[in-house]
């Protein structure tokens, strides 16, 4: 089993051949401007195809669990706010708790899943407004969204330094600050609206919400803390 992302469902011959100004609108830039995790993941799912081993392809959108989401965060949310470069675009993300509980299905009983490709993702498809409500339930203080312009939230936030002091790696650092950028980008031109049922199908049940996450997050009620009067 390879766990893919989902932009892996649209970077297809099509549109990865079509005119670059199409190819920038839809995909946020040419392919040397997607980042190497994604790249990665392309050229991984295409090696699994031509090898002939049976493989299924779990391609999940963006983690409640997402830096983005989470630990960026937490500066703001000291103040009260979200504060995220995607302006009114709408996210469905999903909870790691439903990623690891389908894939535990689908290695117990693979065989129905075979050569096939899922797209997975949460529940409930709700711009950063709607977010900043789940942040307060689970803060319990209003959170208020506050946009912000892309390159700028990219330079302010997504910390090189501190992920190689984090990672002890620069290698590995530059890997995940420049995917980070690129999700950024992604977001906010609206490539992760997407919704989809086949986490429900494949888990029997309704898929967890970005506020049960939220709230299930031990660590975000314990470093997000308000300020004091």
């Amino acid at each position: 089993m390879h766990l893919s992302n989902y932009e892996q469902s649209y970077m297809t011959l099509e549109k990865m051949t079509a005119p670059e100004e199409e190819r920038r609108s839809w995909l946020g830039g040419l392919v040397t401007d997607w980042s190497p995790q994604q790249r990665a993941h392309w050229i991984c799912e295409r090696v699994l195809e031509w090898s002939g081993l049976p493989t299924i392809n779990v391609r999940s959108t963006l983690f409640a669990e997402n830096p983005h989401l989470t630990w960026m965060q937490l500066g703001p949310l000291n103040n009260g706010e979200l504060r995220l470069p995607f302006g009114n675009q709408r996210l469905a993300p999903i909870a790691v708790h439903d990623l690891a509980e389908v894939s535990v299905k689908m290695l117990v009983d693979p065989a129905p899943h075979i050569s096939k490709s899922y797209e997975l993702t949460g529940p409930e498809l709700k711009d950063m407004y709607g977010f900043a409500e789940d942040y307060a339930a689970a803060l319990g203080r209003q959170v208020v969204y506050i946009p912000e312009e892309v390159e700028a939230w990219n330079e302010a936030f997504i910390d090189e330094t501190f992920l190689q002091q984090a990672m002890g790696d620069p290698a590995a650092a530059r890997h995940v600050a420049a995917h980070l950028r690129i999700q950024t980008r992604l977001i906010a031109t609206g490539r992760y609206d997407v919704l989809s049922d086949q986490l429900e199908t494949l888990l029997g049940r309704p898929p967890r919400t970005m506020r049960w996450a939220l709230q299930n997050n031990t660590r975000l009620p314990e470093l997000a803390v308000a300020p004091s009067d």
